[in-house]
């Protein structure tokens, strides 16, 4: 009996978010205002009081959820983990919860992330959407064929991937997959094509980062996005974290992985219900919560 701990990406952030955890523990308070002078704004101030619509802004809303998740984790009382995994920007939650990262190295990659990958999407105008209902290879297979870049980037549990590319490609695969009996094909609300050819001039400048920053030798097990199984040397680690942005989510893998490693029991750091929701509809008998 093991438990992974697993982290949210990008969509899972609310109004108001962490406000409890700075309000109830000290703790907590000092991380966030840490977080407030490393980013060089009141981070904090947008995550309490902010609206939705600034919360969605890519430079806000990942260093938001991962300093909600990081957070969190470290009130959890004896935290000891078996494994840990993130989807997409939650592997960096995950490695800074399995020690491979500090916080404030954790933070900084996170949030030169998200100013790259928000450039990234003002350069190519572009966009995702949820193909819900088919089998991973037929929707991989119609992306091939549709001239233009589309691609599979999420999958987040048997019949429901998520595909990026561009506006007009992505359109088009919508369209073709509805004809092949897609029971929906919904164009997603974000900033760009995250986890597609398209992000590759945020992967060029996040390599940088990567490359320069400290990676400690972890405490547990990283399942990571690219590979979908287990790591633990902090060089493949980095070469992962390096190809993540332009490579697939791996999440279904990821989370069978676990499984047959021995996870019994998944606990959610951060904000939202979404990957509990997730690994419930790719392994029934995992027992699932929120810390």
């Amino acid at each position: 009996m093991k438990t992974a701990y697993i982290f949210p990406g990008q969509g899972a952030q609310f109004s108001g978010m962490g406000k409890e955890l700075y309000d109830s523990n000290n703790e907590a308070k000092k991380l966030f205002e840490q977080a407030n002078e490393i980013l060089g704004f009141e981070i904090t101030k947008v995550m309490f009081e902010g609206s939705d619509d600034q919360l969605k802004e890519t430079k806000v809303t990942q260093p938001a959820v991962f300093l909600h998740s990081v957070v969190l984790a470290s009130t959890i009382d004896n935290f000891n983990p078996d494994m840990v995994a993130g989807h997409s920007l939650g592997e960096l939650s995950a490695l800074v919860a399995n020690k491979t990262l500090s916080f404030e190295d954790g933070l900084n990659l996170v949030y030169k992330r998200a100013l790259a990958m928000q450039k990234a999407c003002e350069v190519n105008p572009s966009t995702m959407a949820a193909i819900l209902g088919l089998e991973d290879a037929l929707v991989e297979e119609t992306c091939a064929a549709i001239d233009g870049i589309v691609v599979a980037a999420n999958y987040n549990c048997p019949g429901q991937l998520v595909i990026s590319g561009s506006n007009k490609a992505v359109e088009e695969a919508c369209e073709a997959l509805k004809e092949k009996g897609a029971k929906r094909a919904l164009l997603l609300p974000v900033g760009g094509a995250f986890h597609s050819p398209l992000m590759e001039p945020a992967r060029a400048e996040l390599q940088a980062a990567i490359e320069n920053t400290h990676f400690n030798n972890p405490i547990c097990a990283v399942y990571q996005n690219v590979t979908a199984s287990a790591i633990i040397d902090p060089t493949a680690i980095k070469e992962n974290l390096i190809a993540q942005l332009t490579a697939p989510v791996r999440w279904t893998q990821s989370v069978e992985h676990m499984v047959k490693d021995g996870a019994t029991h998944f606990v959610e750091v951060g904000p939202g219900k979404v990957l509990s929701g997730l690994v419930k509809k790719i392994h029934r008998e995992a027992e699932v919560s929120q810390a």
